[in-house]
C-alpha cells in the first residue's frame, strides 16, 4: 500500500518570503493570528507568494456499519440511505453550507446498505452492501479495505486532474462514531472511555451499552493478537467510507491539495492516513474543534490547531464547510492587502 503513493513534505525554500510578505502587511507583527499561519500553509503548499484557490469539492462518504444492528447508535440503520437521498434533494446542512460557499459536493457511496441506482451528484464506489459487525469479526477484510481506499484516491486524482486543489471531506453512517472511537483508542493509546461519545445523541444508558459493545469488540481484536498497525486496525473497526477517505485523503496530499478535515469521523481517518504517511497533516486543515470527547485525543496525535470550536457534532463536513470562508480570507489578506511601503505606512520601530 505504501508504493502506491508518494507523499512529501511542501518544500519549505519559500517560506522565509512568505513571512515577510505576511509581516510587511499593514498590521502588527501577528495581529491575523490563526490567518497567518493558514495563509503561510496554503503558500507552502502551493509553492506560490500567491496561491489561489480553485474549484473547491466537497465530498461526504457515505457507509453503513455492521455494528449498528448491535445497537452502537441511537438511531436505526435506515438513516444512513435515507440521509444520502436527502443530501442528494440538497436539503441537508452540508448542502445548504456548501452553497453558501460556493463549493461543489458530490456524494460518495462507499458502502451504504441500499442501490441508489444512477443518479446526479452520486458517486458509486460500492464496495459492499455495509461492514460486517467488529463485535464478532473484522468489519472488513484486507482486501476490501485496500479497494476502498483505491477507490477513494481514484476520485481525489480525477477531481485533481480537472482543476480542483481545495478538497473538503465529510462523511455520513449510522455507527461510525463508534468505529471513530475504536481506531481512536488504538491509534493513540488514550483509554477507550475518553474515545467514546454520545454519537448521534444517545442518552446515559445508551452510552455505557454503546460502551460495553466496543469493549467486547476491542477484546475479541486483542485475544486474536491485533495489532495497532494503522492499516490492521482500519479494516478491523472501520467502515468504508472511513477506508475510502484515508485513500481520498492520501491522493488529494500526494496531488499537493489543500485538505479541510471536519470533526471526529473525517479525524480517524486523517489519523490513520498520517499514521501512514506523516507528511498528510502538512497539507491539512483542521477546521472546527467537535463536541465529541475522542476528537481532542486526535488533534493532540497529529498537533493540530482548529480554526473553529462550536460545540458541532453533526458530521457530513459541515465544520469543513464552514471554515472554508476563513480559508479564502488568509489567501485574501495575503494576495490583497498593502504593504507598508505600498500604502506608504510607517512601520512599527
Amino acid at each position: 500500500m505504501h508504493s502506491k503513493f508518494n507523499i512529501t513534505r511542501p518544500d519549505q525554500g519559500l517560506a522565509v518570503t512568505l513571512q515577510h510578505k505576511i509581516d510587511q502587511k499593514t498590521k502588527p507583527l501577528g495581529a491575523l493570528g490563526q490567518l497567518e499561519t493558514l495563509a503561510r500553509k496554503i503558500g507552502l503548499i502551493q509553492h506560490s507568494l500567491t496561491p489561489q484557490l480553485t474549484q473547491p469539492q466537497m465530498l461526504v462518504f457515505a457507509g453503513d456499519h455492521g455494528a449498528a444492528k448491535a445497537g452502537v447508535s441511537a438511531f436505526p440503520q435506515e438513516v444512513t440511505w435515507q440521509m444520502v437521498e436527502n443530501f442528494l434533494a440538497g436539503g441537508a446542512a452540508i448542502n445548504v453550507f456548501s452553497r453558501q460557499n460556493g463549493m461543489a459536493l458530490s456524494v460518495v457511496d462507499a458502502g451504504v446498505a441500499h442501490e441508489f441506482g444512477r443518479r446526479p451528484g452520486l458517486i458509486d464506489a460500492k464496495v459492499a452492501a455495509g461492514t460486517a459487525s467488529y463485535i464478532d469479526e473484522p468489519a472488513m477484510t484486507l482486501a476490501q479495505c485496500e479497494v476502498a481506499i483505491a477507490s477513494g484516491a481514484e476520485i481525489v486524482r480525477g477531481l485533481a486532474a480537472g482543476g480542483c486543489n481545495v478538497v473538503g471531506f465529510g462523511e455520513m453512517g449510522i455507527g461510525n462514531t463508534a468505529s471513530a472511537s475504536l481506531i481512536t483508542h488504538c491509534l493513540t493509546g488514550v483509554s477507550l472511555a475518553e474515545a467514546v461519545g454520545r454519537g448521534t445523541g444517545l442518552d446515559d444508558a445508551g452510552l455505557v451499552r454503546k460502551q460495553a459493545l466496543l469493549d467486547k469488540a476491542l477484546s475479541r481484536y486483542r485475544a486474536t493478537g491485533g495489532s495497532d498497525e494503522a492499516l490492521a486496525v482500519l479494516a478491523e473497526f472501520g467502515g468504508f467510507e472511513i477506508a475510502m477517505m484515508v485513500g481520498a485523503m492520501l491522493a488529494a496530499a500526494e496531488a499537493k491539495m489543500v485538505l479541510l478535515i471536519d470533526g471526529f469521523i473525517v479525524s480517524s481517518a486523517a489519523l490513520t492516513a498520517a499514521k501512514l504517511f506523516p507528511a498528510l497533516t502538512d497539507y491539512c486543515i483542521f477546521c472546527h474543534r467537535s463536541a465529541e470527547p475522542g476528537h481532542q485525543a486526535q488533534l493532540r496525535a497529529m498537533q493540530a490547531e482548529p480554526l473553529l470550536d462550536l460545540g458541532l457534532r453533526l458530521g457530513e463536513g459541515t465544520g469543513a464547510a464552514l471554515a472554508y470562508p476563513l480559508v479564502r480570507a488568509a489567501l485574501a489578506f495575503l494576495n490583497e492587502m498593502a504593504s507598508f511601503e505600498s500604502a506608504g505606512v510607517s512601520e512599527q520601530e
